[in-house]
């Protein structure tokens, strides 16, 4: 044993590595799984506006299935609490198969019940990808790519959210396509599980060396790096611990918890509430050509992500979370309140799309960065379970707002709610960035959690 250890400290930090073909392999083996995740959810508000003249869908029907993928990742919350009791890699290797098996079972039924049913699974396939795949990419990642490359994990998000808007456009027209649509995101599915399959995820050794197989973690790091690189100080000095829910809302934890849902929530209820609804809010505000400012709107989506990761590490966390939440508010402010000409009112609705879509880019990294290695799926599972239920709301009560005072009334609570969104960053969000923390500040967010568990 004491060889062992001895062994151990003679190790480079396997997170001071540097990029190679490991981490290459589960680099892309994230980014199709975000491909897929954003696909599906940008479906499925065109698969509901082509399934209108086809389906008994009243405001309740719309809304409660337009969520049901949103409502099913509220299981971040549990898929995070198994990837860290029992691991990263089992959960991604299965997870995708069950997603493409869901889509191709909406070729199957048209009941309203079984279709939310199904939306529910794929979102909590979903939120495997999203809490399970982030914590094993950050944990994979050498210190100096992770951030840089979580962020750009929001360009293949985004990408696949584009593609189901321009699929879906393109399917439009027979009585058929609503199902189409919804299958459609098989292809994505089926490509990331088999892509999985083929290169066998490598467990973490973070997570290993958190439960104390500091001796499997080694093998795992030596196989995938070669002999030289091992365990971190920090990571050989971890005592296992159960690590349960109640954890992320003690002194310790309460406040990195709250903040990363309750930013989260604020932006998902506004983005997805708009962007999965997009044809039916276009039409309330009056574009004859929908399709043509759909693309627009999510055109400015993907400029405003590329815009985010270009001053992803320029500008702290908090100022880019609080002024992107500002901006986003007013903007929606002005064509709520202002009675403006058609060509500003699509100009300042393209804005918005840039300015919120480039504060998503802080989604993958923020909340990983926030909560250290015992605790990280978990913590990252709960804040995104946090943000689902604004997300679930934005996307349910949206068509009900709209269908009682039009998309101004719509747009007004969405601004409400950003602005919401910027006060709590302003006030509680801790600044992770590392060109820009207050050292005192950030030594009670990650490196004290650490040593409190001990």
């Amino acid at each position: 044993m004491n060889y062992l250890k001895r062994e151990f400290k003679n190790k480079k930090d396997y997170k001071k590595a540097p990029f190679s073909d490991v981490h290459l392999r589960v680099y892309i083996a994230v980014v199709l799984g975000q491909i897929a995740c954003g696909y599906a959810l940008g479906i499925s508000g065109i698969a509901l506006d082509e399934a209108m003249p086809y389906l008994p869908l009243n405001d309740f029907w719309t809304g409660l299935i337009g969520a049901g993928g949103l409502i099913g990742l509220f299981g971040s919350i549990f898929m995070g609490r198994l990837a860290d009791k029992f691991g990263r890699k089992g959960l991604l290797m299965v997870n995708m198969y069950v997603f493409s098996i869901l889509s191709i079972l909406h070729l199957f039924t048209t009941n309203l019940f079984l279709i939310f049913l199904l939306r529910v699974g794929i979102g909590l396939m979903m939120a495997i990808d999203y809490t399970v795949g982030n914590s094993l990419l950050i944990e994979w990642l050498p210190t100096k790519e992770s951030g840089k490359k979580q962020s750009r994990l929001l360009i293949y998000w985004t990408t696949g959210f584009i593609l189901a808007y321009l699929v879906g456009t393109a399917l439009d027209g027979s009585s058929a396509s609503w199902k189409l649509s919804f299958a459609s995101s098989v292809i994505w599915g089926v490509i990331a599980a088999i892509f999985r399959t083929i290169i066998k995820i490598p467990a973490s050794p973070s997570w290993l060396a958190s439960r104390g197989r500091n001796a499997k973690a080694q093998k795992v790091i030596q196989k995938n790096l070669g002999r030289k690189w091992g365990l971190s100080k920090k990571l050989l000095a971890i005592k296992v611990k159960n690590i349960s829910w109640t954890q992320l809302f003690t002194k310790n934890y309460i406040r990195q918890t709250l903040v990363g849902g309750l930013f989260y929530a604020c932006q998902a209820f506004s983005f997805f509430g708009i962007s999965i609804f997009l044809p039916i809010l276009l039409k309330g505000m009056g574009f004859s050509n929908s399709n043509i400012s759909g693309i627009l709107y999510n055109g400015c989506m993907l400029i405003g992500v590329l815009i985010g990761i270009f001053i992803f590490n320029k500008i702290g966390r908090r100022t880019f979370l609080t002024v992107s939440f500002f901006a986003s508010a007013v903007t929606l402010a002005v064509l709520s309140l202002f009675n403006i000409s058609m060509w500003l009112k699509l100009g300042v609705f393209s804005l918005f799309s840039v300015i919120l879509s480039s504060s998503l880019v802080l989604d993958y990294s923020y909340p990983s960065e926030l909560f250290d290695v015992k605790v990280r799926a978990t913590g990252v599972g709960m804040c995104i379970a946090i943000s689902r239920i604004g997300a679930a709301c934005g996307t349910f009560l949206l068509p009900i707002f709209s269908n009682i005072g039009g998309a101004n009334l719509a747009m007004i609570i969405c601004a409400v709610v950003l602005l919401v969104g910027s006060i709590i960053c302003l006030l509680w969000a801790p600044e992770t960035s590392p060109k820009f923390r207050d050292n005192k500040e950030i030594e009670n967010v990650q490196e004290q959690q650490l040593e409190t568990e001990e």
